[in-house]
């Protein structure tokens, strides 16, 4: 089985934001979440708050919406195109997308991607709270292992470092930066 990050590895972006920023040109009265937000992002940045309350206060805008599910759906309708071709051309139906996206973003795009696995940091859509853990760094390894016990990935794919330990894990692991893949040499970090 080949394993895929998801934002910026096979999505042209990042899905968290492009949904917020999506849901905000919907629905403006978002904007009275963000200096809140933009407080945590401060106290994150001092170590004052975790990375999850600092998420748990950026996903908390989904409480202002009625239907989470049929928003996202329309999200992906208009994001869709944002797949990148080299995964298009390369997808099989056992590959496996994990990522510390939020599950209820992401299940949609893997269902029409015909992709099957998904392991994914799961949010309540009623109160932006975390149900899991985050889904990052070593949590990305501890939750495949939980899926897959027996499994190991053919390859690995993804645009950040911060998943090393996932590049370890697999039997070749690969960089990706805009549609440019190269081999990915594990002992660089």
């Amino acid at each position: 089985m080949n394993v895929y990050d998801f934002d910026g590895t096979i999505y042209w972006g990042d899905s968290s934001i492009d949904f917020f920023v999506y849901c905000l040109m919907r629905h403006p009265r978002l904007v009275l979440g963000l200096p809140r937000f933009f407080v945590y992002c401060v106290l994150y940045k001092l170590g004052k708050a975790s990375k999850r309350e600092l998420k748990e206060v950026y996903f908390r805008f989904l409480t202002k919406l009625e239907d989470v599910d049929g928003v996202v759906h329309q999200f992906w309708d208009r994001n869709e195109g944002r797949i990148k071709n080299w995964y298009l051309q390369q997808k099989s139906e056992d590959d496996v997308v994990i990522t510390a996206s939020p599950e209820f973003l992401i299940s949609e795009i893997c269902t029409r991607l015909g992709i099957r696995s998904l392991i994914a940091t799961k949010v309540d859509v009623h109160s932006g709270k975390f149900l899991s853990e985050n889904c990052h760094d070593e949590e990305k390894v501890r939750r495949f292992q939980k899926a897959f016990p027996e499994g190991r990935p053919a390859a690995f794919y993804s645009d950040t470092y911060s998943d090393l330990p996932m590049a370890k894990l697999a039997e070749r692991a690969y960089l990706v930066s805009d549609n440019q893949i190269r081999e990915w040499d594990k002992n660089e970090a």
